[in-house]
Formats: C-alpha cells, sequence, structure tokens
C-alpha cells in the first residue's frame, strides 16, 4: 500500500506541469515549506551536512543519519512529497538495498543515487570520481528491485557533465533511463545550450537542479516547463538566506559587519563548516600511490 505523498507525487508528474522542490533541511523548513503551499519538497544532502552537523558535503554524513532526517521532514511536510537524496547510496549494491528500504520505510516519495565514486562531493565542486556506467546500473538495478512500493520513485543522478563532458552526460542519463530510473538527473550543466541538449535528448522525465552560485545558469520556471522538465530542486534557496540571517545576526552582535563571511559560491559555504580542514585531513592520510595499487 503506497502513502497519500507517494501517490501525490505520481498525479503531479502526471499533470506535465513542473514540481517546484525548495531544499529542505531541518523541521522548520520543512514546516514552513508545507505551510507556503509548496507542492514538493527536496531533503538536501548538503543542507542537512551544514545546518545538522555543520560539516560540508563531501560525503561525511552517514545513512542512518539522513534515514532520521528523512523521517522527520516527512512527518513534518504531511501529504506533500519529499525527494530525498541518497548521495551514492552508502557503499555496494547490498548497501544500496538497504537504503531503499531505510528510506521506503522513513516515508519518501523519491529517493536520489548518484554516479560517484565513495565519498562523494557536492555537485558543483570540481574534482569529481565517477563509478562507471556499468557499477552503477548495478547499483541502479539493486535499488529499483529492493522497493516493496513502486510507488516510491528512483532518481538516477549522473555527475558525468564535470569529468568527462556533457555528450556522456547525456548517454549515461539515457543508459540510467534504459535501466528503469523513473526521474533523470544531469547535474551541473554549465551552459543554457547544455540544458537545452540535456532537455531535448533524454528521454525520459528530468530534473535540474538550480544551486545559488552554482555551475549551473539560473532559469526561470517558465522556461523548463517550456523545455518539459518535470521537476525544479533549489536545494541551497532556503539553507542561503537562514545561512545569512544566522551570520547578520552573529555579526551584529559583535559590532562587525558580515561581508567578509557571506559566501557567494558553494566553495565559500562549505569552507563556513570547515571543508578546507577536511581536505587537509583528506590529504594527510591519502595513499601513496604504490599503496594504493598494492
Amino acid at each position: 500500500m503506497t502513502t497519500p505523498a507517494r501517490a501525490r507525487l505520481r498525479e503531479l508528474l502526471a499533470a506535465r506541469q513542473l514540481i517546484v522542490a525548495p531544499g529542505v533541511y531541518d523541521g522548520i523548513s520543512a514546516q514552513l515549506a508545507r505551510r507556503t503551499g509548496h507542492v514538493a519538497a527536496y531533503l538536501t544532502g548538503a543542507g542537512v551536512a551544514a545546518s545538522g552537523f555543520g560539516l560540508p558535503d563531501i560525503g561525511l554524513v552517514t545513512q542512518t543519519e539522513m534515514v532520521e532526517r528523512a523521517r522527520m521532514a516527512v512527518r513534518a511536510l504531511g501529504d506533500v512529497p519529499l525527494l530525498a537524496d541518497a548521495d551514492t547510496g552508502y557503499g555496494a549494491p547490498i548497501n544500496v538495498i538497504r537504503t531503499v528500504r531505510e528510506y521506503e520505510d522513513a516515508g519518501v516519495a523519491a529517493i536520489q543515487l548518484e554516479d560517484q565514486a565513495f565519498p562523494k562531493k557536492c555537485g558543483h565542486l570540481p574534482d569529481k570520481e565517477l563509478v562507471g556506467a556499468d557499477d552503477f546500473a548495478r547499483t541502479l538495478g539493486a535499488a529499483l528491485e529492493a522497493r516493496s512500493d513502486d510507488a516510491m520513485l528512483v532518481i538516477a543522478r549522473t555527475d558525468v557533465r564535470g569529468p568527462l563532458g556533457i555528450d556522456e552526460a547525456i548517454a549515461r542519463a539515457n543508459r540510467y533511463a534504459a535501466e528503469g530510473a523513473d526521474i533523470l538527473f544531469v547535474e551541473a550543466p554549465q551552459s543554457t545550450e547544455e540544458i537545452e541538449r540535456i532537455a531535448a535528448e533524454v528521454r525520459a522525465p528530468l530534473l535540474l537542479n538550480l544551486v545559488i552560485g552554482g555551475l549551473t545558469p539560473e532559469q526561470s520556471a517558465e522556461r523548463l516547463q517550456q523545455l518539459g522538465f518535470a521537476v525544479a530542486i533549489h536545494p541551497s534557496a532556503v539553507l542561503a538566506h537562514s545561512a545569512l540571517g544566522a551570520l547578520t545576526a552573529l555579526c551584529q552582535l559583535r559590532g562587525i559587519k558580515p561581508d567578509e563571511f557571506v559566501p557567494t559560491r558553494p566553495e565559500e559555504f562549505f569552507n563556513l563548516v570547515g571543508m578546507a580542514e577536511w581536505f587537509e585531513l583528506g590529504e594527510k592520510y591519502r595513499a601513496a600511490p604504490t599503496e594504493q595499487g598494492a
């Protein structure tokens, strides 16, 4: 038996009207999304990492931590569908199976999985590492079979645009659509022309990620509707304004201006929650090339 929120998401997709989903990450953002009349919401992994744990979006938050956030957001949203970020699925296909089952039990309407290698990075950061298309196809197959309720949709995200270009990104998106993904998500197209190519060449319902200061140029809801996109997520729309409000209040208490702290790009935002320090630790304990191949 499905949930009202999952049934509602199916109805929204069938209506072929663009679904605008603001990013939520805690109880008040989820409650406010519902109370302001939004038809869907997106559980942003970056927002959960930063707001819930003071961490950058570089694969440090665990599956169980994300599941608990998803469960809380579902309760706050009620019948409003939640599309939920699940990063890489948190491991091998057997881990992905458990991830899907846990997210399903939490009540999400859609789960998003991506083809980055673990630990992943925010899609709008450089130097992302990918798994092969065949490897992700196995992950996707495990996720699709793990559902007990087919009304919970599976979103397949490819991050290949940055490392390998738009042609490979479109090819992977079509491959994942053929494998059975319900919604396709090509992360970080870098021009309006690339967005138009994705809309024209990927044969599946499409999701576009619009990040403040990110790699993808801003698009109006009207234009995305014209292009035929199914979903537009805005993961940083609420978070950015909330963080700015907090910075402003904290600086006022100290009698200083917030200008030097205000981020304009995702990298600058994540440095506010320690990304540079975490990267230093990563380099300190990185295995030498001979060790990696041993």
